[in-house]
């Protein structure tokens, strides 16, 4: 018996770059992009194209490179935002419009002042603007979770009149449970005249935990499409998590009848390589693609593997891309091996001066460590990316001198608008003097909220991945660098984060503004 095919739509580009300080370039965005369409996910969606020019430039550069997946674009159901986003998709093989309008009560009297006969008349519209651009329309009842059943039967059955072919009913603020939202959908699907007309989609929230049981109760009584993120990242507590969703419906073949296309041996770099970009670690136990999801301490449970993997592993530890089989580059490595090992990982260089550029930073580092792994070289490219795109603040030299009972010291020496300034900080550390030092020449005033420290790779020769959070007049923005050495990452962090505000774009949250 055939099974159904579940649509796997990823908004980690959208939806999980809206989480606080996870803001991606064009540049960092495409290669995410590409490493989805290597996992094979069915629709992609790139952003919210009126959001900024920034964004606009994203999504449409994702839609000129991605061939083989469905590239999406958000709008607000607003004339503008539709054609800001049919633009923005229209150099793609496959592109679609996902437009949104909420019906909740609450939503429609506070957010919108609208009365339920104009959101439904509102609604009709932009899916009418949208099939202008595309045949390929999606709309979402924002906050379906907590909208009158009625009212959506009524405002859904009008949007797929009108020719919407991907009906999205999200948890937008994770208040459902899971035997109620699968009920949900199985009650619209049976009462819309035409529900047979649309695929029906769910888009979760995480705020009680539920959102990849509430997407696969929904699986369960008919959804054939769910929203996802790459390491559940989103705002708040996150989306359903792609890797969790797709493995749960791949395990339990016994219960889902359907299963998806993806290429599950790409998930864990998939995964390593949005955490790298955004600066959001994955914790250790987060099923799937946590360090020690495949990891064995109890010595029953160690005997029991030992003697048969199925007691104690429901999946292979390969099948999501976990493996030990990988080349190690050293400082004896060429260019062409170096060149072979990008393209394995999926990195493509734009220029040979591109190449070039990362070519010798691996160098550098070889001279460093010993051994160069996978994660060393995702960090190479993000590190070079993040120094290509951020011009403003440049870090030029950097002295620290520290001892037991004594107070630290940093100089600090920056290239600012092609100016070279120096400075000297004291602290309570290394760290603390650096980041000082840096205040006194840029003066940015920003608040630190974050500061972790993560080992890219095993060993005490390891990089260092260092994340910064920062805030500023209410923005909020990640800094990410990686050196062996932790102060020195720690720096080029807090600069990344400080070219970050310096250049902040004034991003439009898509849950904002007039409707």
């Amino acid at each position: 018996m055939s099974k159904d095919n579940l649509i796997i739509f990823d908004t980690t580009l959208r939806d999980g770059e809206q989480s606080p300080g996870a803001s991606m370039t064009r540049d960092e965005k495409v290669r995410i992009a590409r490493a989805l369409e290597v996992m094979k996910v069915d629709i992609i969606e790139a952003g919210f194209p009126i959001a900024s020019n920034g964004d606009f430039e994203a999504v449409k550069a994702v839609a000129e490179v991605i061939k083989d997946s469905t590239v999406c674009g958000l709008a607000r159901a607003k004339q503008i935002d539709i054609e800001r986003a049919g633009e923005a998709i229209k150099p793609a093989n496959s592109g679609r419009i996902h437009t949104f309008l909420a019906t909740s009560p609450i939503h429609m009297e506070h957010k919108l002042r609208m009365s339920p006969d104009e959101v439904v008349d509102a609604a009709v519209k932009a899916v009418r603007m949208a099939r202008k651009y595309t045949d390929n329309v999606e709309f979402s009842p924002e906050d379906a979770g907590r909208s009158d059943p009625d009212f959506l039967c009524r405002i859904l059955e009008a949007v797929i009149k009108e020719g919407a072919t991907t009906i999205n009913i999200p948890d937008t603020v994770g208040y459902n449970i899971p035997h109620q939202f699968g009920a949900l959908i199985k009650d619209l699907m049976e009462r819309i005249p035409n529900s047979d007309k649309a695929m029906f989609s769910v888009h979760c929230h995480n705020d009680l935990g539920l959102a990849v049981a509430n997407s696969l109760s929904a699986v369960l009584q008919g959804a054939r499409q769910v929203e996802c993120t790459i390491n559940g990242l989103g705002e708040r507590a996150g989306n359903a998590s792609l890797e969790e969703v797709v493995m749960a419906v791949r395990t339990r073949q016994d219960v889902f009848p359907c299963d998806t296309r993806i290429d599950t041996t790409q998930i864990v770099s998939c995964s390593k390589l949005v955490a790298g970009i955004t600066g959001f670690n994955v914790q250790p136990n987060k099923a799937i693609v946590g360090a020690n999801a495949f990891a064995h301490e109890s010595g029953i449970h160690q005997d029991g593997v030992l003697k048969s993997r199925e007691t104690y592993e429901i999946m292979r530890a390969q099948d999501v891309g976990w493996s030990t089989n990988r080349l190690v580059l050293g400082k004896h490595s060429g260019r062409n091996a170096f060149k072979t090992r990008m393209s394995e990982l999926n990195i493509d260089f734009s220029s040979a001066e591109e190449l070039n550029e990362v070519f010798a930073r691996f160098k550098t580092l070889a001279d460093k460590k010993h051994e160069i792994f996978d994660e060393d070289l995702q960090a190479l490219v993000t590190e070079t990316a993040l120094e290509t795109e951020n011009e403003t603040i440049k870090l030029v030299s950097l002295h620290v001198c520290c001892e037991t009972g004594e107070t630290s010291r940093a100089t600090m020496t920056l290239n600012i608008n092609g100016e070279e300034r120096k400075a000297e900080s004291s602290g309570d550390g290394p760290v603390d003097a650096c980041f000082k030092a840096i205040e006194k020449l840029t003066g940015t005033g920003v608040k630190l909220q974050l500061y972790s420290v993560n080992a890219i790779t095993p060993g005490t020769d390891s990089q260092g991945e260092v994340t910064v959070r920062v805030e500023k007049d209410g923005y909020v923005v990640n800094g990410q660098g990686a050196d062996t050495d932790i102060v020195i990452a720690s720096a080029k962090s807090y600069i990344n984060a400080l070219n970050k505000v310096v250049r902040n774009s004034g991003k439009t949250h898509p849950q904002l503004g007039d409707v």
